[in-house]
This record gives C-alpha cells, structure tokens and sequence, in this order.
C-alpha cells in the first residue's frame, strides 16, 4: 500500500508551527513508512514588519504581539519563548528563510547530503528553535549561514541552489500550491489530494484519526463516512 501522502503548509516565524512540530515527530514515529510528509512553506509572515504593525497597531503593537506569544507559549510546556521574542529583533520577512531551506531540501534530492539523515527537516526546527529561544533574525542571510556551518552543512553548494534559481523555483511551486489549496493559515495540512485538510493548532489525536481513517478506508474505496 503506499503511503498516506500529507501536504505540510508552515512559516518558520509562525509559534503555531513551532507548536506543532512535536505532533509531526509523534507522527513520524507511530506511522513511520506509512505516511509521507511534503513539507511546503506558506508566507504568513512574508511582510512581516508591515502586516503586525497594521493588525496589532491598536492592540499594543510588536509588544501587544509579543505578549500574545507568550501567553500561547505558556499553554505548551513542549517549547520555550524567549520574553523579548518580536520585539528586540523583528525580522522583516520569513520568506529568505523559506528559500534558503529549500536549498537545502535540493541537496537532499540530489543525494549531495544523505535524505537518510533528515537534514532538511532538522534545519527547519534548528531555525525555528534559534529564532523563538535565542532571537536569532533567521530572515538575514549572514545568520543562515552562521546556523548552517554549525550544523556542517555544505555552504557552497547551498549557495549554488539559489545561485541557479532551483530554489526559487521550489518557493515558486509552494506558492502555486498555496494559491491551489487556498491556504491561508500556518500551520495547514493537506491530505487526501485536497479533499481534507487540518488548519491551525489541531490536537495530534485528530490528526491520527484523521491518517487512520485513511488507512481504513483508502481514497479509490467506497465509504459510508
């Protein structure tokens, strides 16, 4: 049987999708080569300055959002925020970051680093946990860097996938996807080829019900549900 194939909207700067990595992890490890995960990137924070100054302009601004943050944090003794977190540094957009992890997504697809040690999947948290824990403005390009040599990655080639313009075309193909599936919200995920889809902060049993369901009852089979 193949796997159950799941479409994985996120935004690096999104607490939801830190949130919810440890549902993906639990995932991974009670349906292992069941299920398949595409990880896309959606830009909920694109223009990041901009649309919170507009929509938390009334409602304390970067430190009314900052503290709403941190209270969504609180509710998860899984993660940690750091008290200054979209106020000291306020990156201007997640989506240099989004490309760069695509670089890195490529060397996987080409075999240039082992697809068998996750490196992509463990850059995106690597990201993720540098900007919410310790500030790290991971839409700047010197501090990608800096996280990917720590992790020994191999920075010319990465240079080399956004050089080419592979990785814009990737970034290309997940706001075709987005558009396609309407998403708008971080984090999204998408299975059954469109049919349904989980949005936001989804508990895990949901979406393992959900992945059963599937299991149960493949897509091309009749079912009374």
């Amino acid at each position: 049987m193949q796997p159950i194939r799941i479409s994985y909207f996120s935004d690096v700067l999104c607490v939801w999708a830190y949130i919810a990595q440890v549902r993906l992890d639990e995932l991974k490890t009670n349906f292992q080569d069941k299920i398949a995960i595409e990880y896309h990137f959606v830009p909920i924070f694109g223009n990041a300055r901009e649309k919170l100054e507009q929509r938390w302009r009334d409602k304390g601004g970067f430190q009314g959002y900052s503290q709403h943050v941190q209270d969504v944090a609180e509710k998860f003794n899984h993660i940690t925020v750091h008290p200054e977190i979209w106020t000291a540094v306020v990156p201007p957009s997640s989506t240099s970051c989004h490309l760069f992890l695509h670089a890195i997504q490529l060397l996987e697809l080409k075999g240039i680093i082992p697809k068998s040690e996750k490196v992509f999947e463990k850059v995106i948290w690597t990201f993720r946990e540098q900007f919410f824990t310790h500030l790290a403005n991971v839409g700047d390009r010197a501090v990608q860097l800096e996280i990917a040599e720590k992790l020994g990655l191999p920075i010319a080639e990465i240079q080399a996938q956004i050089d080419s313009g592979e990785a814009y075309a990737q970034l290309s193909k997940d706001l075709d996807l987005v558009k396609e599936h309407t998403v708008a919200v971080s984090p999204t995920l998408i299975f059954n080829e469109g049919r349904q889809r989980l949005n936001g902060n989804v508990g895990y049993r949901v979406i393992e019900a959900n992945i059963r369901e599937l299991l149960h009852n493949p897509p091309d089979e009749q079912s009374w549900c």
